[in-house]
């Protein structure tokens, strides 16, 4: 019986302990499963397109990607599931505790720190809400991008990571990062609670989604869903995949939670080009 194909890119070495593990939990219930794992979310979009795989584990931005090209092409995407915490996260601007702005009309004239340019949580999702808040990232604003492993859409953080340490070294004046990872550099020292604090926050909008395309095994994609939704985090066999993959449980697939990301990719033309050159 031929498996159901997961893609997922690999931005840590973690990511194969995870699929593996996942492999195992779908074969012993009957659902025989692989996965391949892509370099980047771009390879893995136009594998998908290509038939290569049956399910993608996408980023916000590819799930954007993914949606466009299928309508360009008269195809259509559905987001099958997600995490928990994939759901209503929000971004922050931060700026050094002693800093004079009270609002983001402060930062005209100044340096915005963000990550990698594809990361929906540290650059397109703050920038976009900025210029919803009337400043104008074009042209108001010096925007410092971190491009660390571009094509990651971000996943791995480190982009966000130096943006932080940009702003306490002094080298811009605000930097656009996670709400969550601003509380995990605050644990970790990387930013001290004491010596940042947050200027703007974002609207919340999701992140991560499981994504099929019109012409998958429909048999084979409801026995995954079912399969994902039947995992409890108080079952120990399955407890260290879930934390591994930071959820406590899977929720079905939702979109209105793009709007922002959507918003933004039609405003900075980000993911232009390569939608034309798919579909």
């Amino acid at each position: 019986m031929r498996p159901f194909v997961l893609g997922a890119v690999a931005y840590d070495p973690k990511v194969v302990t995870i699929w593996d593990g996942f492999k195992l939990f779908f074969e012993e219930r009957g659902l025989p499963f692989d996965y391949v794992l892509f370099h980047n979310y771009e390879r893995q979009v136009a594998a998908h397109f290509a038939g290569v795989i049956d399910v993608a584990w996408n980023s916000p931005l590819a799930w954007i990607q993914a949606e466009r090209i299928a309508s360009r092409t008269g195809r259509r995407a559905t987001a099958v599931a997600m995490r928990d915490t994939d759901q209503d996260l929000t971004s922050v601007v931060v700026v050094r505790a002693d800093d004079p702005a009270q609002n983001v009309s402060g930062l005209r004239g100044r340096r915005v720190g963000v990550g990698a340019g594809d990361s929906p949580q540290a650059t397109l999702i703050p920038l976009w809400s900025l210029q919803q808040q009337g400043l104008d990232t074009s042209a108001d604003v010096s925007v410092v991008r971190h491009d660390l492993l571009v094509g990651k859409h971000g996943d791995h953080i480190g982009g966000e990571r130096v943006a932080m340490e940009a702003l306490l070294k002094g080298e811009v004046d605000a930097a656009c990062i996670l709400d969550a990872n601003l509380v995990g550099f605050a644990a970790d020292g990387t930013a001290p609670a004491h010596r940042v604090r947050v200027l703007h926050r974002t609207a919340p909008y999701d992140h991560c989604n499981f994504t099929i395309l019109d012409g998958v095994d429909g048999a084979a994609c409801e026995r995954f869903v079912s399969l994902l939704m039947g995992m409890s985090w108080d079952d120990p066999s399955v407890r260290r995949l879930m934390d591994l993959e930071g959820l406590k449980a899977w929720r079905p697939g939702r979109t209105e939670g793009y709007a922002q990301l959507d918003a933004a990719c039609t405003t900075f033309g980000t993911i232009d080009a390569f939608v034309a050159s798919v579909g």
